[in-house]
């Protein structure tokens, strides 16, 4: 197209009698040249940039997850992305069947999606069998070099890559603050999940701390929601005098009746998550979960923008929090020593 203008022009500027002849062929040629280069441009211009797609796959319901999504997209608006206007998110819950994760993972990859949000172990898991190619963005992964899921926190080296929920004595922590904050504990009940990756680790953290602070745990498994009741029973019947409980996707989805148990065998209970105290729970100790989950947004944003998953290192978290419920514990007559609520970053009354 370009030699064409180039001769036309020549053929137009010439004095040679023979070439003005052609003068009007090629001006023709000329104009018709130019007509077609700006329906081009004008189509080229009229033509839809596509926005970046993002799954989001998470193991629970999406009402357990309300305030971690908000924080999440909140975190995009920071940076300049607005759902529904230059990017878009596609939710997978799975509403604590662990077993719908596979597929959903699958799912997302046949929608070709750009990145992965995947939120805990059995998530992140399943999106990796998924893809070994579209990055994958964790939130709240407990350990992932242990789950093979990195190869370190500073060189991933796969296509994940993320934050993780880890973090050095949160098990011996919940445990002295619990012993604190109920008098005379010497038996305390680990409530957990056995099937749930990274349950091993939380317990074995757990049982080391005890031992230093002179106290006896023991561990009462939960699978299914229906084990709820019989675990609770199996701890009355030891005379447990408290409850720490490792996180797992089935609890969160039954946060409420968890915390109404605890309520009605009248047993202090120290969660992993702040959640649960929002839903009438005792006491929590962890990572601020909605902030993990705002700093999600700067891996995504990164990665929309070229940076490679193997090369961003995985960050520990930054922020934790002691929330106290003063409702809870009257429902069960304990009292909370001042030195106690003093601690706490918040206290819901």
């Amino acid at each position: 197209m370009t030699k064409i203008f180039q001769t036309a022009i020549r053929w137009l500027r010439s004095d040679n009698p023979k070439s003005k002849i052609q003068n009007l062929k090629w001006g023709g040629i000329l104009a018709i040249g130019v007509a077609l280069a700006l329906c081009g441009a004008v189509v080229e211009a009229q033509q839809p940039k596509k926005n970046p797609r993002i799954g989001f796959l998470a193991s629970s319901s999406a009402s357990a997850y309300v305030n971690r999504v908000e924080a999440f997209l909140g975190g995009l608006r920071d940076l300049g992305y607005m759902e529904g206007q230059n990017i878009a998110i596609e939710y997978r819950y799975a509403e604590g069947k662990l077993d719908r994760l596979a597929g959903f993972g699958a799912e997302l990859v046949r929608l070709n999606v750009d990145v992965i949000v995947a939120m805990g172990d059995a998530s992140v898991r399943a999106a990796r069998k998924a893809t070994e190619t579209i990055p994958i963005v964790t939130t709240i992964v407990s350990d992932p070099v242990a789950l093979g899921f990195v190869a370190s926190l500073a060189r991933p080296g796969g296509n994940i890559t993320g934050l993780t929920s880890l973090a050095r004595e949160l098990g011996g922590k919940r445990l002295e603050l619990l012993k604190e904050a109920v008098s005379r504990l010497s038996r305390v009940a680990v409530l957990g999940n056995r099937d749930n990756p990274g349950y091993g680790a939380q317990m074995k953290e757990i049982e080391v701390a005890a031992k230093g602070l002179r106290m006896q745990v023991q561990a009462f498994g939960v699978q299914v929601p229906n084990d709820f009741d019989k675990a609770f029973s199996a701890m009355s019947r030891d005379s447990v005098h408290a409850i720490i409980v490792i996180q797992s996707p089935a609890f969160s989805n039954e946060r409420v009746r968890l915390v109404d148990l605890a309520v009605k065998n009248r047993l202090p209970v120290m969660y992993p998550q702040s959640e649960f105290v929002e839903a009438g729970g005792l006491m929590s100790y962890g990572p601020s979960v909605p902030d993990l989950f705002r700093r999600a947004a700067t891996y995504v944003d990164k990665i929309l923008k070229g940076a490679k998953p193997a090369e961003l290192p995985v960050e520990q978290p930054m922020k934790f929090e002691f929330v106290i419920n003063l409702k809870a514990a009257k429902q069960i007559g304990l009292t909370i020593p001042p030195n106690v609520l003093a601690r706490a970053d918040k206290v819901i009354k």
